[in-house]
């Protein structure tokens, strides 16, 4: 049985209005997420990931920030039609969000428990304060902290990294929302937490049936936790794949270059792999790949055209925007034109 898709996002492009002027930090964007699915978006830092993730949430700033075209659907409801009203009641609730560094997304003045009842209160007006106080116990045991009672009266300040980040997930598991977005979870924490924080994910993910959209820089993360991959450059999809198709058969110069600069510890090499050049800055390149100043394979026609996104395995939705595929792939656009 297929699964159902909870969330889909459509032609999704959205910009940052400067004084240097239009800049596009997601580019017309489309991908899925399947009811209990876990999906990885990966790619290097300004490639457009948290800014997807702060569209869905209706979070990007504005000015100077705003959605200017697409579709993002959570059950056929569009999102970027909610006021903002609406989007209070469908955060916490039906979407939410685990940050990136959780000594700033707590509030350094409340108590913990503060910070958890309140987060219960907002979506359940009828419920006691006791008993919220009960469930944010109930939540942070289930998310593995200790003395759950007497963290309720302490300040984020008195908790480590990793039980802030416990914290976090707790927090964002309260209202048994149907899809959770993490962002860069487990970056400033060590590789032992990290592992700890992950397979709590996966446990919690398992048992709520949560769809998890997991945003990293980290193939490492993605291998151990992720069932799809969407690999993202400059505000483009570039690769989407399975798990095992995207280490096994990586098609674009990019995803080959983020797994080769993976280190290996089973072999000894003077240095590691790089990939040349930095991620160009935002709207800068206006035609042909923006890959291609980096890219070792790029032919002149990467620099006037722009690749379309190509089926690599149809069978697998396996994607890559490369015009390497063209000799063995067919271009989306090239198969939709076919099938009218």
């Amino acid at each position: 049985m297929e699964n159902k898709v909870l969330l889909q996002v459509k032609d999704l492009e959205t910009t940052f209005f400067t004084d240097d002027g239009r800049v596009p930090a997601v580019d017309h964007i489309d991908f899925h997420i399947n009811e209990g699915e876990i999906l990885a978006i990966v790619g290097e830092s300004g490639c457009g990931k948290s800014v997807t993730s702060l569209s869905i949430m209706g979070l990007v700033p504005s000015p100077p920030g705003k959605i200017t075209s697409g579709q993002i659907l959570l059950n056929e409801l569009d999102l970027t039609k909610q006021s903002e009203k609406e989007m209070r009641k469908i955060r916490g609730k039906e979407v939410a969000m685990i940050f990136q560094e959780p000594m700033t997304s707590l509030n350094p003045l409340y108590t913990i428990g503060n910070q958890l009842t309140e987060a219960i209160l907002i979506h359940n007006k009828g419920m006691k304060k006791k008993d919220a106080a009960n469930r944010a116990i109930e939540m942070m045991k289930l998310v593995g902290l200790p003395r759950a009672e007497e963290l309720m009266k302490d300040y984020p300040h008195q908790l480590s990294g990793g039980m802030r980040q416990r914290v976090m997930i707790a927090m964002a598991l309260l209202c048994n929302p149907k899809l959770l977005i993490a962002d860069e979870p487990t970056t400033a924490l060590d590789v032992t937490i990290q592992a700890q924080i992950l397979k709590l994910m996966k446990e919690l993910n398992k048992q709520f049936k949560t769809a998890v959209l997991l945003i990293t820089h980290d193939l490492g993360v993605v291998a151990e936790t992720c069932e799809r991959v969407i690999v993202m450059y400059a505000g483009q999809i570039v690769e989407e794949a399975p798990i095992s198709e995207i280490f096994k058969n990586p098609q674009h110069p990019y995803t080959k270059g983020l797994i080769q600069s993976v280190p290996d510890m089973r072999y000894k090499k003077e240095t590691l792999y790089s990939i040349k050049g930095n991620v160009p800055k935002p709207g800068s390149i206006q035609t042909g790949c923006r890959f291609a100043p980096r890219c070792d394979f790029a032919a002149e026609r990467c620099f006037t055209e722009n690749p379309p996104l190509y089926e690599v395995n149809s069978s697998l939705v396996h994607k890559s925007r490369c015009f390497l595929q063209e000799t063995e792939g067919i271009s989306i656009a090239e198969r939709a034109v076919e099938s009218r």
